[in-house]
């Protein structure tokens, strides 16, 4: 029997995606056989790719719990990337409202050391985000990374 990618065919492999792990293999014969081959091939090809994205900016400081452990699981060289669009989103638009400063901190806090240096070197050149991350509040993340700059600048 030929399968269509129908509406309805697409709404059950969302449902079973939310609510089903399978194997890779036997992944792929279950939705072929509720889309069709060619559209499955194709839909498992862009969630890999999905997969693999960095974490943008409107990610980490909007929807820091659902992006948090893909944060943490970054390569470095997607890392640098999601630093590098954290620090030119807030170069654009440096207002942050109280969640986006607590997402922005968090995310802070999740990097490697090396990491937390960096961006907070960058952070800090943007007066007001430098005025939300040099709070009190949130001395155990930055101050670290606040100690090592004023090393450096001596």
């Amino acid at each position: 029997m030929q399968m269509e990618p129908t509406e309805r065919a697409w709404e059950m492999v969302s449902v079973l995606r939310k609510a089903c792990r399978f194997p890779a293999d036997l992944e792929m014969e279950v939705y072929a056989g509720i889309v069709g081959k060619e559209a499955a091939i194709m839909f498992l090809r862009w969630c890999a790719e999905q997969a693999n994205r960095p974490v943008t900016a409107e990610q980490i400081l909007n929807h820091w719990d659902t992006v948090a452990d893909k944060v943490g699981a970054q390569r470095d060289d997607l890392q640098a990337v999601s630093m590098n669009d954290v620090v030119t989103t807030l170069e654009v638009e440096p207002m942050l409202s109280d969640e986006q400063e607590q997402n922005l901190v968090a995310y802070i806090g999740a990097l490697p050391r090396d990491m937390r240096f960096g961006l907070v070197k960058s952070l800090v050149k943007i007066p007001p985000v430098a005025a939300a991350i040099t709070q009190d509040k949130y001395d155990a993340v930055v101050f670290d990374a606040i100690a090592e700059i004023s090393k450096e600048a001596s």
